[in-house]
């Protein structure tokens, strides 16, 4: 889907990244400089007023399908909890020129990072993709570092991604509503690498969250940075119920098949995951 006008301006946006950092802080999913978010926009925003200082700068990765629009990208080593408290000191704006391999890379004054972040080639690849195979003109991707998440991904018995879902999509009726097509994992790859980009960008075509192993998550939402933290919340909580499962031995009846499958009826969710 696309954003509808009339268009959410310039501090609505930071305000919506803002919110999105708070949060992951909130559930410790961002503990200090970990976690990374970024917006692609499709419509003309005025940036110049908060981001009046400008450079040219390569992309890591083409991506066409962004050309012409801008991505709101978080900066290396900048706190996602700090963001709504002062953005322009944590966020830069980065207008992606025409065939999609450089752009201008929009800053303030107030900037605290030398370059964005270290994901960055991940982020741009997870939007290329949505936005060439979708249309859409709005694009919030977030990583961050939920512990029971990650730590789960430590265990090897989940690095299965069936396993994974089938353990993790019992605990909560929201969980199967909100992940219908569940939750993607790739094993370990080294951050910011090729390999871990392009895992990333192909396993988020069926997948709304995906698993980094040992590393973390990435979510995504064409309708808001909110919503895409949304995501990672459930995905998180339900790994919180499989965690105090593990640690009680074993002892909840969980959600059986048949009502998952109940409530996914009862809510028209198509989900092949149970």
């Amino acid at each position: 889907m696309s954003i509808p006008e009339p268009y959410p301006e310039l501090d609505e946006l930071l305000a919506s990244i803002g919110e999105g950092g708070r949060r992951m802080a909130e559930i410790e999913a961002g503990e200090g400089a970990a976690g990374n978010i970024s917006i692609y926009v499709g419509w003309p925003i005025d940036f110049g007023r908060r981001f009046p200082l400008s450079e040219p700068l390569t992309l890591p990765v083409a991506a066409p399908a962004l050309a012409g629009g801008v991505v709101v990208v978080t900066g290396s080593g900048r706190r996602l909890r700090d963001i709504r408290a002062d953005p322009e000191s944590a966020l830069a704006v980065v207008s992606i020129a025409a065939g999609g391999r450089s752009g201008t890379l929009h800053t303030s004054s107030r900037r605290l990072f030398e370059r964005v972040t270290s994901e960055w080639n991940s982020h741009l690849a997870v939007h290329d993709d949505l936005v060439g195979r979708t249309g859409t003109n709005f694009h919030a991707v977030i990583h961050a570092q939920p512990r029971h998440l990650t730590y789960l991904s430590h265990v090897p018995a989940y690095g299965d991604e069936a396993y994974f879902n089938r353990r993790l999509l019992r605990w909560e009726p929201e969980t199967i509503l909100n992940l219908p097509s569940g939750i993607g994992v790739l094993p370990f790859e080294v951050p910011s690498s090729d390999a871990l980009m392009a895992a990333t960008a192909a396993s988020m075509r069926a997948h709304r969250v995906v698993v980094w192993s040992k590393h973390g998550v990435v979510a995504r939402s064409d309708r808001s940075v909110t919503r895409a933290a949304d995501r990672i919340e459930y995905a998180e909580t339900a790994a919180v119920y499989e965690y105090m499962d593990i640690v009680a031995g074993g002892r909840a009846e969980r959600l059986t098949d048949d009502e998952m499958r109940a409530v996914a009826r009862a809510f028209d969710v198509v989900t092949e995951r149970i």
